[in-house]
């Protein structure tokens, strides 16, 4: 399997990786900390798909999408972070006042987990996030300790995976996911 990641432009395999199934179901579609959160509360159904359209014809797209050939398989949420909530999140601190990218969601699907994909996801958002003049980047995963964590929850990456990419701890943080703490790891892209 060769995994190439892309720029995730095509509204269609962003549907694939965090749309709903059925089209007036309101699931995330990877919008809970993109946009404030009266607006993500006002977004139900089809409104949420016709907004991730809007971004991806946007530049820059929401982030990035891993593929087997033509198939969609993995997504890394990564933008800006004063487009995001962690702008203002009090439990997620400031390091310094750069102008710093966040990759906050990554997803496998179902049967292509266990193959890489993750670790080519934080890859290619990273290059990303350099391509678009990102002079560092910062993620927010779990900090599990090595223990099992509920796929579901897993959204924002395990610690080992970021220390793997590059990344280094920045600091600590008081957000906590499925019973984990959170904590900022960075990375520098200058």
């Amino acid at each position: 399997m060769t995994i190439a990641v892309r720029a995730a432009s095509v509204v269609e395999d962003v549907r694939t990786l965090v749309g709903p199934k059925s089209p007036g179901a309101n699931v995330c579609w990877c919008l809970s900390y993109r946009v404030p959160s009266k607006l993500n509360n006002e977004l139900r159904g089809p409104a949420r798909g016709e907004y991730v359209a809007e971004l991806c014809r946007a530049e820059p797209p929401p982030g990035v999408l891993a593929y087997d050939g033509d198939e969609p398989v993995g997504w890394a949420a990564v933008a800006p972070r004063s487009d995001t909530s962690f702008a203002r999140s009090r439990k997620i601190p400031h390091v310094d006042d750069l102008p710093v990218w966040s990759l906050w969601c990554i997803r496998v699907r179902p049967g292509y987990r266990g193959r890489g994909i993750s670790h080519a996801l934080i890859a290619g958002a990273v290059e990303f996030a350099r391509a678009h003049g990102a002079p560092a980047i910062e993620a927010y995963p779990l900090d599990s300790g090595g223990a099992k964590v509920d796929l579901t929850m897993a959204y924002a990456g395990i610690r080992k995976n970021f220390e793997r990419a590059g990344f280094a701890h920045a600091a600590d943080t008081t957000s906590v996911l499925a019973g984990h703490p959170r904590v900022l790891m960075r990375l520098d892209l200058r």
